[in-house]
């Protein structure tokens, strides 16, 4: 049997199971699978992707540290305050870079000075969008979490609008079944982190540690399926230099 064909098999068993486990209220197993799933599918952008993005490459990879990593920190629930922190800022330094890294990978394929020339008002209407969100969000935040944690997790909410803000100027420039993919991603990303944080900070529902759930695997689901895809010819081409991929 083709080896894609039961890594994909595994992997929407995996998904299901991460799913049923954050069900059960089950969070260590939860972080175990999730770690174990990103494993999974960076092995299958390996084997399944020809042209392979060096900065998606680096996303997956932070990223599945990131989760290994969170993983061993709920193995050591038990240990020192001081160990517990460290992984915090490991943590979630990692998932930054990680979105940094998708960051750069979008902005590489397009040509800024045309979005500039050609898109100004939406740029500056998804900045004000953008201040305005992570304040809000981050406040949620500020009476919880110590200067620097808060520091840190108002650049980790700053990085992930940024992403949506980028593959939003992304599907506009080139309007492709791709860049559709890597917005709905995004879009899921941003909801799932919005709502990990009110699990966190706010409520610990289960409810919302379930919903987190679903949308991260959706978000995996369509960044996977845009890795797949070739980008067609922007539709601002005709004003366009020539452009990296």
């Amino acid at each position: 049997m083709n080896k894609k064909i039961v890594l994909k098999s595994l992997l929407v068993i995996l998904a299901l199971a991460f799913i049923v486990v954050q069900i059960m209220g089950m969070e260590f197993y939860g972080a175990g699978i999730k770690a174990v799933l990103l494993i999974g599918l960076t092995a299958l952008y390996y084997m399944s992707v020809e042209h392979k993005s060096t900065y998606f490459r680096l996303f997956l990879i932070a990223f599945t540290l990131g989760a290994i990593l969170d993983f061993i920190a709920w193995t050591e629930i038990t240990s020192s305050q001081f160990n517990n922190i460290i992984y915090y800022y490991l943590v979630n330094s990692l998932y930054i870079f990680a979105y940094i890294f998708l960051v750069i990978k979008v902005l590489i394929g397009l040509n800024l000075k045309t979005l500039v020339r050609k898109l100004p008002f939406h740029i500056i209407i998804l900045l004000v969008l953008d201040v305005f969100s992570v304040i809000v969000i981050s406040e949620t935040t500020e009476n919880v979490l110590n200067p620097t944690e808060y520091l840190l997790e108002f650049v980790y909410n700053s990085i992930v609008m940024i992403l949506l803000s980028v593959a939003l100027l992304n599907y506009i420039y080139r309007d492709d079944i791709k860049s559709m993919n890597l917005l709905i991603g995004s879009i899921l990303i941003v909801f799932s982190e919005v709502i990990q944080l009110a699990y966190f900070y706010i409520e610990s529902s289960n409810t919302l540690n379930i919903m987190c759930s679903v949308l991260l695997v959706g978000a995996f689901l369509f960044f996977y399926i845009h890795s797949t895809l070739k980008n067609s010819e922007p539709i601002m081409s005709a004003y366009s230099d020539e452009l990296k991929i």
